[in-house]
């Protein structure tokens, strides 16, 4: 049965779903001719009504010798269709399983003034949740007894009449995640630093991850009321990073706020609010639903529960909807006061039942006019889906970029930039930024100093970045991590060589003469002192270890010493190869300051060759 919730809505501007990708929609219409693919000479013949011997007659006039069967590009198209008097247009088709793809060009007498969707983001312990807590429980009616039942993980708020939306994110890995399956869904990030603590890693890593994201930063500085607050201190750091408050020419609002006492409260909400008014949020309610998961699970009494973001058009209570890789007919749907609710407009967070299974935060939804269609796509969306997951995800390696180099279709490189200390950082950061590529431009999105971290894949997956490692190395699980998102890590101790490799990338010419390979890594539990050496009594954790083996000392992930195996030994005896899961010891030579904790990572030089 048709859902009535249709009648109105308007169809998708220059935008077709297509149900047969074998199918084509090209057609003269009022003396245009709308295709939507190259054609051949004898199809386009054939579409204008025109012998296939009048196009070749006129390329060849324009001395260009084609055939029946040869494909035109569109420029040619374009050529044929005006000088036998027709318009011409490509459409693009988009099939209904690829609905995520739309572009969506709505009459400006459509469009309306929509809420901003905010994310507050900040490292631990400078108040972020306690910011939440208490916008959460500030302007709240008086009919709402006992403030908002949080009944979903995001929540509006009511200020001087205008809404706003709030996304609970439980970190900043979340975030990425999110943002790696195409969830753009923030409008604005507010970033919370403590005026008693100033900048610290997460507050760097949330702006890394705002940036990626290319959201507009508000910054709050929390806790200026307890003793040694130091307000003009944080804006001193934070510029230091390029967040410039508006008072020194800068474009990032800086509002003082006490999370606790509500002091400042009122000045940031009304900040959210100019701000979003600058940014002129639009959307046209009068269309089919669409939007994005922000979080889901399953109910024991309710079933499949996904919490959603309507982002363009409105969704109603009977909607049939395509979520991810589900499907299903809305029985419920209700907002953060657990009130039910027949329709919800863009930027409306709510709550709904009536799944077919639980999709993932990140994943898209649309609603459709019946559960047929809703079906049909949610089972082509799953077939897809696991073909992808089957190639892996999209994170760019150095051998892509090499053949994409040669293509012609690389456009810009991200890099993040792991480094054993802030001065090598910058150095290896000055030395990308001077690469001068002809029509390449490579972003370094993180540069720090420490061990790459499960942070660093999370933004490097959802940017198709590559990591660099400068004397640092990754621990087994960042690695497994690495290897699980097909995130390429590239490891140097020489600059130059790096910045070389970069270059020659860049160039199509990647021609690497060696590469290090990791055949395996021991970590030291106990030391032993005789005649002047320090042997290290080790166990094996990951593949095998040759004598005389070329080796790291790592300690917390940051190099220490690049050296030799002086001697390996199983019990008294000398061991050429002890395997996982084994103990030994160990000397290095010429080196004597090993800890315990520290780990010993043997390694080979293969020669390989970029075809």
């Amino acid at each position: 049965m048709k859902n009535n919730n249709f009648k109105n809505k308007q169809r998708i501007s220059n935008v077709s779903f297509n149900k047969d990708h074998k199918k084509n929609f090209n057609k003269v219409n009022n003396g245009v001719f709308v295709f939507t693919r190259s054609l051949s000479v004898g199809e386009l013949a054939k579409q204008l009504n025109i012998l296939p011997s009048d196009i070749i007659k006129y390329f060849f006039l324009q001395k260009k010798m084609v055939t029946i069967n040869q494909m035109l590009d569109d420029d040619s198209i374009g050529e044929v269709c005006l000088n036998f008097g027709y318009d011409v247009k490509k459409e693009k088709v988009v099939s209904a399983e690829n609905f995520e793809e739309v572009e969506i060009k709505d009459k400006k007498e459509d469009l309306v003034e929509r809420p901003p969707v905010i994310t507050i983001m900040g490292h631990v312990d400078h108040g972020k949740t306690t910011l939440i807590d208490a916008i959460r429980n500030s302007h709240v009616a008086a009919g709402e007894v006992g403030g908002i039942s949080q009944a979903i993980g995001a929540y509006q708020k009511d200020v001087k009449g205008k809404k706003i939306t709030f996304i609970d994110t439980p970190g900043h890995e979340a975030f990425t995640a999110m943002r790696s399956r195409g969830a753009s869904v923030t409008d604005i990030v507010v970033l919370v630093v403590a005026a008693d603590d100033g900048v610290m890693p997460q507050t760097i890593e949330a702006i890394d991850h705002a940036r990626a994201a290319r959201a507009p930063i508000i910054v709050a500085i929390n806790k200026i009321d307890k003793d040694g607050a130091n307000p003009e201190k944080v804006k001193n750091e934070l510029m230091n990073h390029e967040i410039i408050p508006e008072e020194y020419g800068g474009e990032n609002i800086f509002c003082e706020i006490s999370a606790k006492t509500g002091k400042g409260l009122d000045n940031l909400l009304e900040s959210i609010i100019t701000l979003s008014e600058v940014l002129e949020l639009k959307a046209n309610p009068n269309r089919y639903a669409m939007g994005t998961v922000l979080e889901a699970k399953l109910d024991k009494g309710e079933g499949p529960k996904a919490t959603l973001l309507v982002q363009n058009g409105t969704l109603n209570n009977s909607d049939y909807v395509v979520v991810g890789t589900s499907y299903g007919h809305i029985r419920r749907m209700v907002n953060e006061f657990n009130k039910v609710l027949k329709s919800a407009t863009p930027a409306t967070p709510v709550s709904v039942t009536g799944l077919s299974e639980v999709p993932n935060a990140g994943d898209h939804f649309m609603a459709f006019p019946t559960e047929k269609e809703a079906r049909d796509i949610a089972f082509k969306r799953s077939l897809a889906k696991k073909e992808h997951d089957l190639q892996g995800s999209a994170a760019r390696s150095l051998d892509d970029l090499y053949k994409q180099a040669q293509e012609g279709e690389i456009t810009s490189l991200n890099l993040l930039i792991r480094a054993d200390s802030t001065g090598s950082c910058e150095a290896l950061k000055s030395s990308v930024n001077k690469i001068n590529i002809p029509g390449v431009k490579v972003n370094v999105i993180r540069a720090t100093a420490g061990a790459i971290t499960d942070s660093d894949i999370a933004l490097a997956s959802a940017s198709n970045a590559i990591i660099y490692g400068f004397n640092v190395r990754p621990s087994a699980n960042v690695k497994a991590k690495a290897e699980e998102e097909k995130v390429e890590i590239r490891l140097h101790r020489i600059i130059y060589a790096m910045i070389e490799e970069i270059e020659g990338a860049l160039k199509g010419m990647l021609k690497p003469e060696l590469k290090e390979v990791s055949i395996g890594q021991m970590e030291v539990r106990n030391l032993f002192k005789a005649n002047k050496l320090t042997i290290a009594g080790c166990y094996v954790t990951e593949g095998h270890i040759k004598a005389r083996s070329k080796v790291h000392l790592v300690r917390d992930g940051v190099v220490i010493y690049d050296g030799e195996l002086g001697s390996l030994k199983r019990f008294k005896d000398d061991a050429s190869d002890v395997k996982n899961g084994f103990e030994c010891g160990a000397t290095i030579l010429g080196y004597n300051d090993i800890h315990e904790g520290d780990m010993i990572e043997a390694y080979e030089m293969k020669e390989e060759t970029v075809k």
